[in-house]
């Protein structure tokens, strides 16, 4: 039988990341102990879900100055394009399906001349009971929702420092160039571009 988890309202979670010291989001441990121990309830995200067969949606609800938490959509076999987080933190938690995390190594990267070279690291499976956090070291990765997992996913993340652009990364063809971000809703209405 499985064991019932005690979930949370978005705005619970939305709550304690406002009451942390800045100290928390230089390190790892704090956050992700934090996903854990208070997983999100679905029926809380309905607000800010979008969905788009095209492409994932990325969909703000919450940023200060130390942090910003998104939700980001998944159609069955949607892909992130591999990409750092401009040397911030990242903290990832899946409360609606499970996600896989692909982490890579930056072996060489010239992104005036648009060259990389990567090598894949190891793979984690995100999930409502298995958060994640990007390795400070090795921040490179990316998500998919493969079609293997037939449901689509809903990931948390919570950025240390907002930021609106980041490197992405060919791995096959050894590129790499820099991007601006958007999202296609914040605090739950239609973003303006």
């Amino acid at each position: 039988m499985p064991i019932a988890v005690k979930t949370v309202p978005i705005e619970k979670l939305v709550e304690e990341l406002r009451q942390l010291p800045e100290s928390a989001f230089h390190e790892i441990e704090t956050v992700r102990r934090l996903l854990e121990e208070m997983p999100v309830s679905p029926d809380s995200l309905a607000p800010y879900l979008t969905w788009d067969r095209q492409h994932y949606t990325r969909n703000l609800i919450d940023r200060r100055p130390l942090y910003e938490l998104i939700a980001i959509c998944w159609e069955v076999g949607q892909v992130s394009s591999v990409h750092n987080h401009r040397d911030q933190n990242c903290w990832m938690a899946a409360p609606i399906g499970r996600l896989r995390v692909e982490n890579f190594h930056v072996v060489e990267q010239d992104l005036r001349a648009g060259r990389c070279q990567l090598e894949q690291l190891n793979t984690v499976e995100m999930n409502a009971s298995n958060p994640c956090a990007v390795d400070p070291a090795d921040p490179v990765h990316r998500v998919l929702n493969p079609r293997e997992f037939n449901q689509r996913a809903v990931s948390l993340h919570v950025y240390s420092r907002p930021f609106d652009s980041c490197v992405v990364y060919s791995p096959e063809q050894g590129t790499c160039g820099e991007i601006r971000l958007h999202f296609n809703t914040e605090y739950g209405k239609a973003a303006v571009r």
